[in-house]
C-alpha cells in the first residue's frame, strides 16, 4: 500500500486538492479532522486535557478560544499539550492505515498540513505540495472570518516556507489557475501515483 501526504501552507488550496483526491476514490486520512474528534465531547484528548487546563474543556469538548488564549499567556503549554495530543493523532493514524490495508487499498493519502515542520515525511512514500502565489495566498487567508494580517504574519512565520516544501516534495500542485486546471493536475499525480504502484507490483 502506498501511502502518499498532501500538505501546503495555509491558503493554498489542500482541502480543495484533497476533496478531488477523494472524489477519484482515494481513502483520505486528514490530521485536523483527527484533532477535531480528539477535542470532541467524548475525544480521547478530554480527560488529560480537562487534567492539564480544567477551564478549557466543556460540555461542547475543548474550547479553542480558551485553548488559544491560555497558550498565549503560558507558552510552555503548548509542549505539554501536543505532548498529550500528537500521540493521539498517531495512533488515529495508525488506525486509519490498518483499516485501509485490511480493505486492500493499493493507494491512501494523509493531509496534514505542518508535515515537513514534524518530519512526517519521514513515514511516506511520496510528498504532494500545494502552492499558489503569494499575493493570491493572503488575498484567501485574509478574507477567512476572523483573520487579520497580524495573525497571518504570525501563522506564516511558524510553518515551512513554500519554495522549500516545493523542493522537498515529490509532486506540485498549483492551484491559482482555477478549479478545473487544478482537477486535471489531480488527474496526472493520481495516474502517475497507480502507475509507480503498478510497476512496483511487477519489480
Amino acid at each position: 500500500m502506498k501511502i502518499v501526504a498532501l500538505t501546503g501552507s495555509i491558503g493554498m488550496g489542500k482541502s480543495t486538492t484533497s476533496a478531488m483526491f477523494k472524489d477519484l476514490g482515494v481513502p483520505i486520512w486528514d490530521a485536523d479532522a483527527a484533532v477535531h474528534r480528539l477535542y470532541a465531547p467524548d475525544g480521547a484528548a478530554i480527560p488529560p486535557l480537562k487534567a492539564l487546563i480544567p477551564e478549557a474543556v466543556g460540555p461542547a469538548g475543548v474550547d479553542r478560544t480558551v485553548l488559544t488564549t491560555k497558550i498565549l499567556q503560558d507558552p510552555g503549554l503548548l509542549k505539554q499539550i501536543e505532548a498529550i495530543v500528537h500521540p493521539l493523532v498517531g495512533k488515529d493514524r495508525a488506525d486509519f492505515l490498518a483499516a485501509a490495508r485490511e480493505q486492500g487499498a493499493p493507494l491512501v493519502m494523509v493531509d496534514v498540513p505542518l508535515l515537513f515542520e514534524t518530519g512526517g515525511e519521514a513515514y511516506v512514500d511520496a510528498v504532494i505540495v500545494v502552492s499558489c502565489p503569494p499575493d493570491m495566498q493572503r488575498g484567501r487567508v485574509v478574507a477567512r472570518p476572523g483573520m487579520t494580517e497580524e495573525k497571518f504574519e504570525s501563522i506564516l512565520a511558524r510553518q515551512t516556507p513554500d519554495e522549500v516544501k516545493r523542493a522537498k516534495s515529490d509532486f506540485v500542485i498549483e492551484t491559482g489557475l482555477g478549479l478545473d486546471a487544478a482537477r486535471e493536475q489531480v488527474g496526472k499525480v493520481h495516474a502517475a501515483l497507480l502507475s509507480q504502484i503498478a510497476q512496483g507490483a511487477e519489480e
